[in-house]
C-alpha cells in the first residue's frame, strides 16, 4: 500500500509541475498556479499520510499465526473466520489411512480412506496409498465448494504428510495444521509378561 501512495503522490507532483509550467506566465486564470498546485500538493500529502497511518495500524494488528481459540481476528480466508473453516480429520493408523472433512459445526461432508481407494491388504498401509486417498477427499471437497480447510491428525501411521500433500495437491488450501495424537501418561496398566 505504501509503494501505491509513494506512486500517487510521485504522479501527482508531476501533475502539479504540468500544470504550473503554462501558468507562470499567465497568473490571472485558474484562480493563481501557486494557490492551484499548493491545493493539489497538501491533498495528496494529506492522503499519503492517511494510508500510511492506516497502512501501520493494520500491520500492528496482522499476524501470521492463525488466532487462538477464544480470539477474535481480522483474517479471513475466502470470506470465513478460522472457526467458520471446515476441519480436514486425518487418522493415521498403522494398518490404513481415514481421511473425514466435517464443516465447523462437525457434520461430515466428505469421507474416504486407502481402502476405499483400491488399495488392499499390505498396499493400504503405505504412504502412496495416504496420498491418493488425500487427492480424493480434496477433489470431492471442492466438488462440493470448499476450498480453505483446517486439518487435524491423529496417529503414528505412514500416512500423515503424505495424507496432507494429497489434500494441497488435489487444490485444498491447508490453513494450520494440529496434531491430536493421544499421548498416554501412564495411564494403563501393561499387560502381563508372556511366560517363556
Amino acid at each position: 500500500m505504501n509503494k501505491f501512495s509513494c506512486i500517487l503522490f510521485s504522479s501527482l507532483s508531476t501533475v502539479c509541475r504540468q500544470l504550473s509550467a503554462p501558468l507562470n506566465g499567465n497568473t490571472a486564470s485558474l484562480c493563481g498556479s501557486r494557490a492551484l498546485q499548493r491545493t493539489i500538493c497538501s491533498s495528496a500529502i494529506r492522503h499519503q499520510e492517511k494510508e500510511a497511518s492506516s497502512s501501520a495500524e493494520t500491520a500492528k494488528n496482522f499476524s501470521y499465526l492463525p488466532p487462538l481459540p477464544g480470539h477474535d481476528s481480522a483474517l479471513r480466508w475466502g470470506g470465513k473466520t478460522f472457526e467458520d473453516l471446515p476441519i480436514v480429520h486425518i487418522k493415521a493408523t498403522y494398518n490404513n489411512t481415514h481421511i473425514q472433512l466435517t464443516d465447523s459445526a462437525g457434520q461430515s461432508v466428505v469421507r474416504t480412506s486407502c481402502g476405499t481407494e483400491g488399495f488392499k491388504n499390505i498396499k493400504k498401509s503405505t504412504p502412496i496409498a495416504a496420498q491418493t486417498a488425500g487427492i480424493s477427499a480434496a477433489a470431492k471437497a471442492t466438488a462440493k465448494g470448499v476450498s480453505f480447510v483446517r486439518v487435524v491428525v491423529k496417529g503414528l501411521g505412514p500416512g500423515r504428510l503424505s495424507a496432507i500433500k494429497g489434500l494441497t495437491m488435489g487444490g485444498l488450501e491447508v490453513v494450520s495444521i494440529t496434531d491430536n495424537t493421544p499421548v498416554p501418561h501412564n495411564g494403563c496398566r501393561p499387560r502381563k509378561a508372556r511366560r517363556t
